[in-house]
C-alpha cells in the first residue's frame, strides 16, 4: 500500500489507540472522523474529571459517530482513577469478601462515574487468578485463587456495568495469574496443558461470558503445550479454536497492547496487528507508541489488499464490530459531573472497606 492512501474504514475501526497529550491532534481528529473504532484515556491525558470530560466531548465531535472511549478503571490503587473520584475496593478486596451483590455495586458506581466524565468502555472485570504469590500481574487485581469465585464476582461487575450503560471488557484470555513475569516487560510463559486450563484458567471467562460481555482481551502468554511457537494474542490455536469455537464467544475479541514488550521483543506493532487478526482477533490496543499507529495501519491494510484475511472471517469481524457502535448508541451517557466521588458513593466504598476488614478479623 503507497504511503499516504486513505486508510479504509474497515481497518481504522479494528483500532483502539492510545495518544499522547491533552488533546486531540489533527491526526486523531482524521482518523476518527474516518471510521477509527475509538481510544483509550489514560491519566496522561487529562488532569481531572472536568478535563476529561471535555476531552472526550472532543473525541466525539472529531468522530461525529459512535465512538468507544476506553479507560482502565479496576478499583483499588494500580489500574485505578485518582480521586476526586471514588477510591473504589479493588478486586482483591471484593474476592476477600465474596459478595457479588457488593461487587455489583461497586461496577454500578464505576459505571455512573465514567458515564458522567463520557467514558463508555472499562477494560475490566479482570479474571486472571492469582496463583503467584507476589505476581506483577494479578497482585491486588484479581479476586483470588478460586476460579468459581473469580467467575461469580466478575459476572457481578460486568452486569453492574451494563446495568449503568458501560460496556464491560473481560480479561486477559485465557488467563496469566500462574506466572511471575510482567507481560509489560517480557513474555510470560505457563506450561499448563489445555486439561489444566479447563479446570482451572477457563472458568472464570466461561462464567462471565454467560453474561453476553460484549469484549474479552487477550493475554500476552505462552502456552507451550497448545501453542509452542505463538503467545496466545497471536495465536488461531487459542483465539479462533479455543475462544471462537469451542468457548463459543461470538463477540468482540480485543487484542491487548502490541506495543507491550511481550510482543514488542518478538514483532513490531504493524506485524503484530496482522499477525493477531490473521489469530481471530477483532480489534487492537496501541497504546503508547504514536508513530507505531501510522505503520500499523498501513500495514494491515496492505494485508487487506492482497487478501491475507479470509473474507467471511473479515467481514463476520466487521459485523461485531458494528454491534458494539449500535450498543453504545443505544445507551447514551446520561450522569452529571457530580456523582464523580459523591458521598453516596464514598459511603458504599467505605462501608464496603469495613466488611472486608471486619471479615478478615473474624
Amino acid at each position: 500500500m503507497k504511503t499516504g492512501t486513505p486508510i479504509p474504514r474497515r481497518v481504522l475501526e479494528k483500532f483502539i489507540l492510545g495518544f499522547p497529550g491533552s488533546g486531540v491532534s489533527e491526526e486523531l481528529k482524521a482518523y476518527l472522523a474516518d471510521g477509527l473504532a475509538g481510544v483509550i484515556v489514560f491519566t496522561r491525558n487529562f488532569s481531572g474529571p472536568v478535563a476529561l470530560l471535555q476531552l472526550t466531548e472532543e473525541i466525539r465531535a472529531a468522530a461525529g459517530q459512535p465512538v468507544l472511549v476506553g479507560i482502565d478503571q479496576e478499583g483499588g490503587r494500580r489500574f485505578a482513577l485518582a480521586p476526586p473520584f471514588t477510591r473504589w475496593p479493588s478486586a482483591d478486596e471484593l474476592g476477600h469478601l465474596d459478595d457479588p451483590a457488593a461487587v455489583e455495586g461497586v461496577a454500578r458506581g464505576i459505571a455512573r462515574e465514567l458515564a458522567a466524565v463520557g467514558c463508555n468502555l472499562d477494560f475490566a472485570p479482570m479474571l486472571d487468578l492469582h496463583l503467584q504469590p507476589g505476581s506483577p500481574v494479578t497482585s491486588d487485581r484479581t479476586y483470588g485463587a478460586d476460579p468459581r469465585r473469580a467467575g461469580e464476582l466478575g459476572a457481578a461487575f460486568a452486569r453492574g456495568l451494563a446495568g449503568e450503560g458501560i460496556l464491560a471488557c473481560a480479561k486477559h484470555f485465557p488467563g496469566h495469574g500462574d506466572t511471575k513475569v510482567d507481560p509489560h516487560e517480557s513474555l510470560p510463559v505457563f506450561d499448563g496443558a489445555i486439561e489444566r486450563l479447563r479446570k482451572v484458567e477457563l472458568v472464570p471467562f466461561a462464567r462471565v461470558f454467560e453474561e453476553n460481555v460484549p469484549m474479552v482481551m487477550t493475554a500476552h502468554i505462552l502456552l507451550p503445550q497448545i501453542d509452542a511457537k505463538k503467545p496466545a494474542t497471536l495465536s488461531r490455536q487459542i483465539l479462533t479454536e479455543l475462544l471462537r469455537k469451542e468457548m463459543r464467544f461470538d463477540r468482540v475479541v480485543l487484542a491487548d497492547d502490541l506495543g507491550m514488550g511481550a510482543i514488542r521483543e518478538r514483532l513490531a506493532p504493524g506485524d503484530a496487528t496482522v499477525a493477531t487478526f490473521s489469530a481471530g482477533a477483532d480489534m487492537t490496543l496501541l497504546c503508547h507508541e504514536w508513530s507505531a499507529v501510522a505503520p500499523a495501519l498501513q500495514k494491515v491494510a496492505a494485508a487487506v489488499e492482497n487478501h491475507v484475511f479470509p473474507q467471511d472471517e473479515w467481514d463476520a469481524s466487521h459485523s461485531r464490530i458494528e454491534e458494539l457502535r449500535r450498543r453504545i448508541q443505544a445507551q447514551p451517557l446520561k450522569q452529571p459531573l457530580s456523582v464523580v466521588g459523591c458521598a453516596e458513593h464514598q459511603h458504599l466504598a467505605n462501608k464496603i472497606r469495613a466488611r472486608v476488614k471486619y471479615k478478615a478479623q473474624r
